[in-house]
This record gives C-alpha cells, sequence and structure tokens, in this order.
C-alpha cells in the first residue's frame, strides 16, 4: 500500500523516518502507523517520542519536535503521559457486539481496502464508557473517539493503547 494516503507530502525527520499526513514509517523500528477518522497526531506524536527518547534523551527529540512541525500540532513532552489501560476482556462476545464493531467502520472515514483488510472477527474487543475498542492484529479501533489506527507490526497495539487518553 503506498503512502501518503491522504496527503502528498512526506517529510523525513530521521534517517529512517518519514511523517505524512495521516501517519508515519520508520525504517530503524519496522514499524508503520497510519491513523484515519479523527485527528490522532498527538497519539501518534506521543509514540514517535517514545520510540527515540531512548536515543537522544528527554530534553530534545529531534523526530518528536519535527513531526509537530510538519503537523502543526503544539505540544510538550511533558504532556506525554503513558497511562496503563485496564482491558478487561466481556465474558462473552455476542454477535451483536461484533456487529456494533463493524459498524464503527462505518463511521471513520476509511478508505474501502482497508477496510476489507480488518478482521473483524477475530479482534479482541472491549467496552468502554464512551465507545469499544477493538484491537486486531494489525489495527486499532477506538470507537469512542471515531479513530481507526493500521500498523505493520503487533506491538504497535501496545504503543498507541498507552496514550489513548482512557485513564
Amino acid at each position: 500500500m503506498p503512502y501518503p494516503i491522504l496527503g502528498g507530502e512526506v517529510m523525513k525527520c530521521e534517517e529512517h523516518l518519514n511523517i505524512f499526513e495521516n501517519g508515519f514509517e520508520d525504517g530503524k523500528f519496522n514499524l508503520k502507523i497510519e491513523y484515519y477518522g479523527k485527528n490522532a497526531r498527538r497519539i501518534l506524536l506521543a509514540v514517535i517520542f517514545e520510540l527515540y527518547s531512548p536515543i537522544y534523551g528527554t530534553e530534545y527529540v529531534y523526530p518528536f519536535e519535527c513531526a509537530k512541525e510538519f503537523w502543526g500540532v503544539y505540544m510538550e513532552s511533558s504532556e506525554i503521559v503513558p497511562e496503563n489501560l485496564d482491558l478487561s476482556r466481556p465474558k462473552f462476545i455476542t454477535r451483536a457486539l461484533i456487529d456494533k464493531a463493524k459498524s464503527l467502520l462505518n463511521e471513520i472515514e476509511v478508505p474501502e481496502e482497508i477496510k476489507r483488510s480488518l478482521d473483524i472477527e477475530t479482534s479482541e474487543i472491549y467496552k468502554f464508557k464512551d465507545g469499544l475498542l477493538v484491537i486486531g492484529r494489525n489495527f486499532l479501533i477506538d470507537g469512542g473517539k471515531k479513530i481507526l489506527f493500521v500498523f505493520n507490526k503487533p506491538h504497535a497495539r501496545e504503543l498507541l493503547i498507552k496514550y489513548l487518553g482512557r485513564g
């Protein structure tokens, strides 16, 4: 799947880090994350900060600063506070719950080829008061915020979950 999906510009913020309109691709960590729906750039900035702060230190993380500038997002590194989200699975996953999770994709503007590639049937589905959280092998849907994240590595789930702000 070619990138960028939503726009034409790409900003190289590190030798291996390309920032584009709706996500980033990082060759150093072999990680690509895109989002669809509401603006999720602050979450992606937190992920970039977490990835690169061990390399740069916490005072000035160049890839984080570069991505902020490209996306036009004002955010201080002190605002990045990972949360421990208590995920407890529902006792039963009913057809109605799976259908509700599938219907979330209709509420988020997502290209059809992306929708077809998501396997909601085998995903983990969690209920929160503001909506569902659907976690698949290569995607995460925050139903409360109407955001879909698509990624190439399963460990991206843990990176994203920490910064969803559901605590």
